[in-house]
């Protein structure tokens, strides 16, 4: 292999300030979406869990639909069906004149198909604590919204921690998928690198560092909020 190794690229402009700005669109896109999928995700799970068989059969649908379409078919969708799909003036708009398109699909895309898995996990959540805590609640006086809000979902959410942890690493990963609609995220911008300076290895290897660091930092935030949220008798390791 005659390949000539060339570290200091990396750290000259405008290379560096594009590894710098791929960071920055990669944690907007999977920041923004992560909200959109937190929200979602949440309202979907706890539909799942109520009596009505409608509310119920609503939620099911959307997971299903959106966790059984893979996430690059989906992107290609919203990007390029949708706006053929909706009113022409609606479409147009979706095309040319709304704010950053590019990144404003891909943020929607993603969101709404991290959400289906976000509901499940708010869905098991709430089905792990059994029948008592509900009868419990019940019993002192309390509504079924009141369970909900004062019983079930605070309990929920923190045993919950782990995989949603994982969840949004997962969203942070799945942004790089962003690239194929035009999103000049870390990933684009290392691909961009390696055009212009054939310096491929350097431009992969820092993307994959950035990515790193940035998810051991989620993780060791995450597990510190799990260390202080964990309820005892729930979750991993509970007896």
């Amino acid at each position: 292999m005659n390949y000539s190794w060339n570290w200091g690229i990396l750290f000259q402009e405008p290379y560096f300030g594009w590894l710098i700005s791929g960071t920055g669109w990669t944690l907007a896109v999977a920041s923004a979406a992560w909200i959109i999928a937190f929200v979602v995700g949440s309202a979907i799970g706890i539909l799942r869990t109520t009596p009505s068989r409608l509310a119920r059969g609503f939620g099911t649908a959307y997971v299903e639909l959106f966790r059984g379409i893979p996430l690059l078919v989906q992107l290609f969708l919203w990007y390029f069906v949708v706006p053929e799909l909706v009113p022409h003036e609606l479409g147009m708009w979706m095309k040319r004149d709304m704010p950053n398109p590019e990144y404003t699909t891909a943020v929607i895309c993603l969101g709404l198909y991290t959400a289906a898995r976000v509901a499940e996990q708010v869905r098991s959540g709430i089905e792990s604590l059994g029948r008592d805590l509900v009868y419990a609640g019940l019993a002192i006086g309390l509504t079924p919204l009141q369970n909900y809000l004062y019983i079930r979902l605070p309990i929920s959410y923190r045993i919950i921690i782990p995989p949603l942890t994982s969840e949004f690493l997962t969203i942070f990963k799945n942004s790089a998928l962003a690239l194929t609609i035009g999103v000049l995220e870390l990933t684009a911008q290392a691909r961009q690198i390696e055009n212009y300076t054939f310096q491929g290895f350097e431009a992969f290897t820092a993307a994959t560092v950035i990515y790193l660091v940035i998810t051991m930092l989620v993780v060791f935030i995450m597990r510190i909020i799990e260390r202080y949220t964990k309820v005892p008798g729930f979750g991993a390791g509970a007896r």
